[in-house]
């Protein structure tokens, strides 16, 4: 057995933000991928999962048996696939900001949540937040707190553009240029990151009152104008903002950003050649880079893993 698979995503533009209300966007990323799977896998991985797995039923058992599960799920079924060996069989690197625990929790809502609100409905705005709160509550079991983004966006496998918390929609792309210089990319920084200690920095940061007015005069002003950029295919503009909202990243989100990649940040900001932003909660794991040259940029960025995810 090997259920559907369930994708990767991107959160483009919003880390952070999109919890205190700024804009965001968020793409599926098709290069990884993950399904539920019930056979007779002895590999670490496989074990490791299904480990992981029988945590999150307990979790999900525990929220139901309380009367505070925003889902029903068929739990005995679950459970039963679990005790069979069902693990989750995924080339999603764990710890990298492109959504592991997203596609897991996306397909066991597929699999075992009843009256589920499907993809080929019309997805109401309602229902939208509905799915986006579900996946919230199911995604904190692995994170501490979720915005529920991550597999609302593997669920629906569409691009997601986040207005605000209680406004999200599907949302189209501009058509990439496959003959164009310009690039989204991945930088890999060859180290995991865990998402709840960076949500915890950020949490604690918001305490000071410096901190909440730089994130609303400066990063939500040029995040959403990145998004609107993009959006509008504004490539000129895109790079003005994206140019500001790295230098607000560096000077603001400094522990999320590996320390041997401070230098390089800097280096992208002087020279135009790039420019880097956290990819997720940062901390590890792959850095968003932005560039008009990408072949320039692969020339600069030469000692790292490069790897494209979107064309100008």
């Amino acid at each position: 057995m090997r259920g559907p698979l369930f994708y990767s995503k991107i959160l483009l533009f919003g880390e952070y933000g999109i919890i205190k209300d700024s804009k965001g966007l968020s793409i599926p990323y098709n290069f990884y991928n993950g399904a539920l799977k019930l056979d007779d896998a002895s590999s670490d991985e496989a074990i490791s999962s299904n480990k992981n797995l029988k945590a999150l039923a307990n979790y999900l058992q525990h929220l139901q048996e309380t009367k505070h599960s925003l889902a029903t799920f068929d739990i005995e079924a679950l459970q039963n696939d679990i005790s069979n060996g069902m693990y989750f069989d995924s080339s999603i690197p764990q710890g990298y900001g492109v959504g592991s625990s997203g596609a897991l929790v996306a397909s066991i809502y597929d699999k075992y949540a009843q009256n589920r609100i499907t993809v080929l409905e019309n997805l109401t705005r309602e229902k939208l937040l509905q799915l986006k709160e579900v996946f919230a509550q199911m995604e904190s079991f692995f994170h501490g707190k979720s915005s529920g983004l991550d597999p609302l966006n593997s669920y629906l496998s569409l691009p997601i553009l986040i207005n605000s918390k209680d406004n999200i929609e599907p949302t189209g792309l501009p058509s990439q240029k496959t003959t164009g210089k310009g690039a989204v990319f991945l930088l890999d920084s060859g180290m995991v990151g865990e998402t709840a200690p960076m949500v915890n920095i950020f949490m604690e940061n918001m305490k000071q009152e410096g901190f909440r007015t730089m994130l609303k005069t400066q990063f939500t002003k040029h995040t959403d104008a990145c998004v609107d950029d993009f959006l509008k295919g504004n490539i000129n503009s895109l790079f003005g903002n994206v140019k500001q909202l790295s230098k607000v990243v560096l000077n603001n989100f400094k522990p999320m950003i590996p320390e041997q990649f401070h230098k390089l940040w800097k280096q992208g900001i002087e020279t135009n050649d790039y420019y880097l932003k956290l990819c997720g909660s940062g901390g590890g794991g792959y850095i968003l880079g932005f560039t008009e040259d990408y072949d320039k940029a692969q020339k600069v960025l030469k000692d790292y893993k490069l790897e494209v995810v979107y064309n100008f």
